[in-house]
């Protein structure tokens, strides 16, 4: 089995091909399930951002995998397969880890060094495993990512510019409306990215925060956390959506909806291009909330993705060295994933080899204890203990120098190896469990087995998982909590 990516991004697809592709809600959860029962696949998770749409899966076989997932997208999103393959990219086995980490940290992001992507990573591997369609594979894969991300943004200034698509968003805004603290904004959704805008609103001191959303509650917690940073900030419901348009300079809308959700006859009716004020949309939904039309209302502007793609900003701030000292960090975690992983995949190997050799000292101590009956009870002891430690010390030094040699590339046909010299049985290996390669890794091999020689964390359950979600986490991007 092999881990296989398939998706597309913002850097190999038009805006309008990714709103046409994007999964949300339970079409989300149909996509999971449809890959997941297809043939070759054996796992299946789906990070579904406002810019990206990928399907890690695990597989086994290539072929198979790369038609069955990329004919399920094509049929999701109606797009026909000739015109999405164009736009699809392939990551497989190795690069397929590669492509992992560096998504964690940002590094194929719209925005460099956003670290949303990780609470999306988070969302997605709950949702897998909420469906049941995560098995260990992409488990250990999905959360050494969120490590190895947390790890670029602590120890390196990727995010240093406060670098995401709602900071360079807010960045073009005041290009046209002057600096914020002397506006009245509204923001639309109540998801991470409406967060993210209300925060962010709140620490440059806006005049006022109106919060929209369609489950009121969740508007009035973001309202209540502006107005603990010491900004006029209020909560309204939806259906009361036409009368924050008419009060608000700047609009930012982020929600999961399937349609507009501002239109141009709806900023007509407020006023808008009559009242003489100035007005910034930035809508940051996918598919687009706000009404490409605006743009045509005297004293208005809109950014959506497509503006937001050749944003330059946070790339500039972070610097070539960042961007390098990450890179440096991705490329020495997928060697020491890979390594353990490989070393893993022969564990059972030399568990069954072991298992095999007991078996031959248990047999030979019976015919020895049939054929010397007279023997007492020290005496058998005594022979136990010796044959058992020329068998241990036999086999030591091959078994932790196997794993060490399977770490490396190409290191499966050291297992092939012990099979064939020591005529173990094909399906013994399978049959071995993994508390009895948990046992084994405690026996000369735990380096190995426990993430190599690259000193990589333990794993962890579903309970650290959790936990992690608090801490930075922004759940999913396009305005879930609307």
């Amino acid at each position: 089995m092999s881990v296989l990516v398939v998706g597309l991004s913002h850097q190999s697809a038009p805006v309008a091909m990714l709103e046409r592709a994007a999964v949300t809600g339970d079409d989300l959860g149909k996509l999971l399930h449809a890959v997941n029962d297809s043939p070759h696949v054996a796992e299946t998770a789906i990070v579904s951002t406002c810019n990206r749409v990928e399907v890690y899966a695990v597989v086994d076989k290539f072929h198979g995998g790369v038609s069955s997932i990329s004919e399920l997208l094509s049929l999701h999103s109606g797009i026909p397969l000739d015109e999405l393959s164009r736009h699809l990219y392939v990551h497989y086995e190795d690069r397929a880890v590669q492509h992992a980490f560096s998504v964690a940290c940002g590094m194929e992001s719209m925005v460099v060094g956003e670290g949303q992507i990780l609470g999306q990573i988070r969302a997605a591997f709950r949702h897998a495993q909420d469906e049941g369609t995560i098995g260990r594979d992409l488990h250990d894969l999905l959360q050494q990512a969120l490590r190895v991300g947390k790890r670029a943004h602590h120890e390196t200034g990727i995010d240093q510019a406060g670098a995401s698509l709602v900071s360079v968003g807010l960045d073009v805004a005041r290009q046209h409306l002057g600096p914020l603290d002397r506006v009245n904004a509204l923001v639309v959704g109540a998801g991470a990215m409406s967060g993210l805008a209300v925060a962010t609103l709140a620490r440059t001191g806006a005049r006022e925060i109106v919060v929209a959303n369609r489950t009121y509650d969740k508007a009035v917690r973001l309202a209540a956390d502006a107005t603990a940073a010491g900004v006029t900030a209020r909560a309204i419901p939806l259906a009361d959506l036409d009368h924050g348009l008419a009060g608000a300079d700047l609009i930012v809308s982020c929600t999961g909806a399937a349609g507009l959700v501002i239109s141009k006859g709806q900023m007509e009716a407020a006023g808008a291009g009559a009242d003489g004020r100035r007005r910034f949309f930035l809508d940051l939904a996918l598919p687009h909330d706000v009404d490409p039309g605006v743009r045509d209302l005297p004293g208005a502007a809109l950014s959506g993705l497509a503006e937001l793609r050749t944003a330059e900003q946070a790339a500039e701030a972070i610097g070539p060295e960042a961007i390098e000292a990450v890179r440096t960090i991705v490329a020495g975690e997928v060697s020491t994933f890979l390594g353990a992983a490989r070393a893993a995949a022969v564990a059972p190997t030399v568990v069954a080899l072991r298992s095999k050799a007991a078996d031959v000292v248990e047999a030979e101590l019976a015919r020895l204890t049939g054929r010397l009956p007279e023997l007492d009870d020290k005496a058998r002891k005594e022979i136990s203990q010796t044959v058992r430690r020329v068998v241990d010390k036999l086999l030591h030094a091959p078994t932790v120098r196997v794993k060490e040699l399977a770490a490396a590339p190409g290191g499966d046909t050291y297992a092939d190896a012990l099979r064939e010299l020591f005529d173990l049985d094909p399906k013994a290996p399978e049959a071995v469990t993994r508390a009895d390669i948990a046992s084994e890794a405690s026996d000369g091999g735990a380096a190995a087995l426990a993430g190599g020689s690259g000193g990589s964390p333990p794993q962890m359950g579903t309970a650290d998982i959790a936990s992690e979600a608090s801490d930075g986490g922004a759940g999913h991007i396009e305005g879930s909590g609307t």
